[in-house]
């Protein structure tokens, strides 16, 4: 089964070696990374490529976490004719890539189109995360169980597995709302609502330790936007 990572970077010249590390030591067979680097200088010759294939795709200034793996996911689409499925993670290492082969089972004897690695499982866990991030997070997720009525936990993590037919569903209908960490989200309710199969999975995350986070105040307000603009695309799947 061929599979696709799609890795959007910003500034974490720090953290992309280690998480490529983890990630090869996994041995996985027709493995492509995509790496889609927002950041002001182009650090390709840095990375340590390895016997997987990685793509480097540089835009040069912060377009977007939301718009980054869309970007990816686009640009794998029309490159490669035989990816089975796409994974989307944060180089920060607050996804864990040894938890990979552990959802790709249960993506795959489930039958799933999206998998969620979700921090509000019973048996998940968030470590090192400082109590704002951990209530405004908190928060965040039950506003969008609120709105958007989508039945799992974690609506804001991006440590996620795709279907190719998902990824294909979403590169023709997300994008439309904005281009941060609210493209979650909508990608959530076109796939619930369009009637693909969604499913959670417990995860262990962990805060970097490396780097600062790219997430700024005016994101978490954009989103809170953007959350009932998402409300109305409900609405018009819902009615259509």
């Amino acid at each position: 089964m061929s599979k696709c990572i799609i890795v959007p970077v910003l500034n974490e010249y720090e953290n992309i070696n280690i998480l490529l590390n983890e990630i090869y030591k996994n041995d996985f067979k027709d493995l492509i990374i995509i790496i889609v680097d927002d950041s002001d200088k182009n650090f390709e010759n840095n990375i340590k490529k390895q016997k997987d294939k990685i793509i480097y795709l540089f835009r040069g200034k912060k377009l977007g976490r939301g718009s980054a793996v869309l970007y990816g996911i686009k640009y794998a689409l029309s490159a490669f004719d035989n990816i089975d499925l796409f994974i989307e993670m944060d180089a920060d290492m607050s996804h864990n890539p040894n938890e990979l082969k552990k959802n790709l089972s249960f993506f795959s004897e489930n039958k799933l189109d999206l998998l969620i690695s979700s921090r509000y499982k019973k048996n998940s866990k968030i470590i090192n995360w400082p109590l704002k991030r951990k209530i405004l997070s908190f928060l965040s997720n039950r506003l969008s169980k609120l709105v958007l009525k989508v039945p799992i936990t974690d609506y804001t993590n991006g440590y996620r597995i795709y279907s190719s037919q998902a990824a294909k569903f979403v590169m023709q209908n997300c994008g439309k709302i904005g281009d941060g960490y609210i493209v979650l989200s909508e990608i959530l309710i076109q796939l619930y609502y369009n009637k693909y199969k969604i499913d959670e999975i417990d995860t262990i995350f962990v805060n970097r330790v490396r780097g600062t986070s790219n997430v700024t105040i005016s994101e978490i307000l954009l989103s809170l936007i953007g959350l009932f603009k998402i409300w109305k695309e409900k609405k018009k799947i819902i009615d259509s």
